[in-house]
């Protein structure tokens, strides 16, 4: 019992200065999991923001096509320029949708391929190809 309490002094006086080594082992360590949990969420930011992007460019291109196809059928008269179809009208800030409208045939027979392109701050997100029949 008398060598186990030498052997405690003796680990408690070799103690002294210890603390200070752990203490920055403890902030190196805190430091490198608050920089792993920021990367973190940080991606999960850059992921949701880039789903939310598609999911409203998606929903507008749905939107845009199903409209044109409720419009009256517009016949293709032969100039450069394709059939002009109406536009919905809310689109968010920052948005773009682009509509052509080609007939399949030459010439126009009443079907047409409706392509719809929406684009978000100049860059392309999604494109949508639908037809439109003469009713």
């Amino acid at each position: 019992m008398l060598a186990l309490k030498k052997l405690c002094q003796v680990y408690h006086r070799n103690q002294k200065g210890f603390h200070l080594v752990e203490v920055m082992v403890a902030l190196a360590l805190l430091g490198v999991i608050v920089v792993a949990f920021l990367g973190a969420v940080s991606m999960a930011y850059r992921a949701n923001s880039f789903a939310d992007e598609r999911t409203t460019a998606k929903s507008l291109a749905i939107s845009q096509l199903e409209y044109i196809k409720n419009q009256d059928y517009d016949y293709d008269d032969g100039t450069p320029l394709h059939p002009q179809y109406d536009m919905i009208s809310d689109i968010p800030v920052g948005y773009a949708v682009g509509v052509t409208a080609e007939p399949l045939d030459d010439p126009d027979n009443g079907i047409q391929r409706i392509t719809v392109t929406v684009e978000h701050h100049s860059e392309g997100v999604i494109s949508l190809v639908g037809y439109k029949v003469e009713r």
